[in-house]
């Protein structure tokens, strides 16, 4: 009996993980779209009151609004005339006190993380950590630049080693590119490998026996 219900287990359990996720984020859209709402439903006419509040009972109908969004402003900033005012929004932005520093920041990472030419995370790398002779997955990042670049030389990588089984937390190293060994695995596959704590490992990749 114990044994079918582990294999039960195996069997429901990821697809009640996804279940829960897509409802958590559907959840959390849905409550940002409500705050939203009642905003403005406070600063509308009372003759609006009755238009507003039936669209608090659309279930989903945040994830549509969102999707929806990203996919209309994604359009737009695709032209030149979309560009022009997403640079004079960034100007405005850039000049308010404290949040300029954190919508910067952000800026930046986003840029590096989703932009198509950047390289961050398009590689997963076997390194040395947390002490030589013990090997972890790590994902690189970038290379380093600026003062660092100065003082380390340019035969660096940066590295981002995710914990498991929660990859968004970790620790950002530079190390030598001669002690880093790039994989042939995907990211993704290199993900799901920190995730299962190495018990689903990629196939090796053809021409390659293993050791």
């Amino acid at each position: 009996m114990k044994k079918y219900l582990l294999t039960g287990l195996l069997v429901w359990l990821p697809l009640a993980i996804t279940i829960w996720v897509l409802l958590w984020l559907m959840g959390l859209l849905d409550g940002i779209f409500l705050a939203l709402l009642i905003a403005v439903q406070a600063v509308s006419p009372e003759s609006m009151a009755s238009f507003w509040e039936r669209f608090k009972h659309i279930p989903g109908l945040g994830v549509v609004l969102v999707f929806s969004g990203l996919l209309v402003s994604g359009a737009l900033v695709s032209n030149v005339a979309g560009r022009w005012w997403l640079v004079q929004v960034d100007r405005l932005l850039t000049r308010i006190p404290v949040f300029k520093s954190i919508y910067n920041a952000v800026k930046k990472v986003s840029d590096t993380l989703f932009s198509s030419n950047g390289n961050a995370f398009r590689k997963a790398l076997l390194v040395q950590y947390p002490r030589a002779g013990a090997w972890t997955i790590a994902f690189q990042t970038g290379s380093p630049n600026g003062e660092v670049a100065d003082h380390l030389g340019t035969d660096f990588v940066s590295v981002y080693v995710p914990t498991t089984p929660n990859p968004t937390s970790g620790f950002f190293l530079m190390l030598p590119r001669t002690d880093v060994i790039e994989l042939k695995m995907s990211v993704d596959e290199a993900l799901t490998y920190v995730i299962s704590m190495g018990s689903v490992a990629p196939a090796a990749p053809t021409g390659v026996l293993p050791k």
